[in-house]
């Protein structure tokens, strides 16, 4: 059985000398009876002096939105650790207050690389636009992590004064990783802004890291681009069979009949996940020319794959009847 741990008890080990014990006190505190003292006493175990209270105190404070909380955390985005620096992004995003993001703001241009990139991240589902100035000149940082940070900012914003910026570090940013979260933030920018994202999408594609060219088979998808289908088609040869399974998923997504041929390939690769990926595209396409191939998958070694087999038959059947006004 479950016992509320008693007030004094927490009062006591929130004071011990050991380190160990008052974190544990810590992530006790929020299951304590006494509600009144459990935000007053996580916000002054922020100022303990071993990193691993101040933590834990961090993580537990993400259910409180008083304003006395937001302003014990904001300063500790400069805390030593970076453990409690990404804890109180996390937690300040998470809170999704306005009120969290002015005094953030400052922190937006902090010199320290650590500190700026908690408060993009924190600021980020804040979705605040005074933020869009900090975070696009922040793509210029000479730190990996603060540009990863500001792109994150300005996928959220969804300001169409950003898609350039974005198309180049999607292109050009010489971490693998930023490049990858920009081709993903390109997916918001809307179908109206596909043909000036498609020639950075379209590169993406050929991205040295494998997980680019996945972003990108994805980030099609999202445009609702049908401008990306022979781009799609080609992925559907990459080397890593991960890149294919979402160039399947996006030419499904986008009902792309240019798919079919290689959809249909796709069903004898080795790998089930990639086969199962292309039934689906195809019931998705609704192409009669996939039902020679769907059949044959009916006896495919994976019985998830004859499942969804049956399932896209059974789809492009319905499509079929429907089309020639045979439904009852």
């Amino acid at each position: 059985m479950n016992t509320m741990t008693t007030p004094a008890s927490i009062h006591e080990r929130l004071r011990s000398p050991d380190a160990g014990v008052r974190r544990i006190a810590v992530i006790d505190l929020p299951y304590t009876d006494e509600e009144d003292d459990v935000a007053p006493l996580l916000t002054a175990a922020l100022a303990d002096t071993d990193a691993q209270v101040r933590l834990e105190a961090a993580k537990a404070l993400e259910g409180f939105e008083e304003v006395e909380v937001l302003a014990q955390l904001v300063p500790l985005l400069k805390d030593s650790s970076a453990e409690v620096r990404e804890a109180v992004a996390y937690t300040l995003a998470e809170l999704k207050q306005p009120a969290s993001a002015t005094p953030l703001l400052p922190y937006l241009v902090d010199t320290d690389p650590g500190v700026r990139a908690a408060a993009l991240h924190a600021v980020r589902s804040l979705r605040v636009s005074q933020a869009f100035e900090p975070a696009l000149s922040s793509l210029r940082h000479d730190d990996a992590m603060v540009r990863r940070a500001a792109v994150g900012v300005l996928g959220y914003l969804k300001n169409p004064q950003a898609i350039g910026t974005l198309t180049q570090a999607a292109v050009h940013d010489p971490d693998p990783e930023v490049r990858r979260v920009a081709v993903g933030a390109l997916g918001y920018a809307g179908e109206s802004a596909e043909i000036s994202v498609h020639p950075a999408l379209s590169r993406a594609l050929t991205d040295p890291a494998w997980q680019v060219r996945e972003e990108a088979a994805t980030t099609f998808a999202k445009l609702g681009s049908a401008l990306g289908v022979p781009d799609l088609v080609r992925a559907m040869d990459d080397d890593y069979w991960q890149v294919r399974v979402k160039a399947a998923r996006s030419l499904g997504k986008l009902k792309a009949r240019g798919g079919v041929e290689v959809l249909c390939q796709a069903l004898q690769h080795a790998v089930s996940n990639l086969r199962k990926e292309a039934v689906i595209a195809l019931g998705e396409v609704g192409d009669p020319r996939a039902i020679t191939h769907l059949e044959r998958a009916l006896h495919d070694n994976d019985p998830d794959v004859r499942k969804l087999a049956k399932l896209a038959l059974t789809s492009i059947q319905m499509s079929g009847a429907v089309a020639t006004g045979d439904m009852p």
